[in-house]
């Protein structure tokens, strides 16, 4: 499992040009799944996820998790973060876990997240998605399961 993690001072994600997630300050999750994923990878990704210290204290310093905060999760389904661009022009998305897998990891990390008593917003399964952010900081980072 991959997780494209960006701190946000406010996101949301439309279909079709309704709104069907958004959040104030907090992350912006862009999730990939691949095939050989499993369950306890989505325990490990949202324990991670929930207690990332990327948020800073009184004196400026990054000591402070999204549950510290208040702070709220955009999670968007992303296959494309297991597009293999090494070779050719076109990515291979191979390592992409098939849908009917990906959806229900996809759905128990969600789950996983609000488990961690955090507000979990998404965006819509295999849609074309729109996603506007404001990235603060700019802050960016990847997590790897089983890496």
């Amino acid at each position: 499992m991959k997780v494209v993690v960006q701190r946000s001072k406010e996101a949301k994600v439309t279909v079709d040009e309704r709104t069907v997630g958004e959040i104030r300050q907090g992350l912006v999750l862009l999730v990939g799944i691949t095939h050989e994923d499993k369950l306890s990878d989505v325990k490990w990704m949202a324990e991670k996820i929930a207690g990332l210290r990327i948020f800073e204290d009184e004196e400026g310093k990054m000591n402070h998790s999204v549950k510290d905060i208040g702070g709220q999760l955009l999670s968007i389904s992303q296959f494309t973060l297991y597009g293999d661009c090494r070779k050719g022009r076109r990515p291979n998305f191979m390592a992409a876990a098939r849908p009917e897998q990906a959806e229900v990891l996809y759905d128990a990390l969600n789950e996983a997240l609000r488990e961690q008593g955090l507000i979990v917003e998404t965006g819509k399964f295999g849609a074309m998605m729109d996603v506007q952010l404001v990235n603060w900081g700019p802050v960016t980072l990847i997590l790897e399961s089983g890496a």
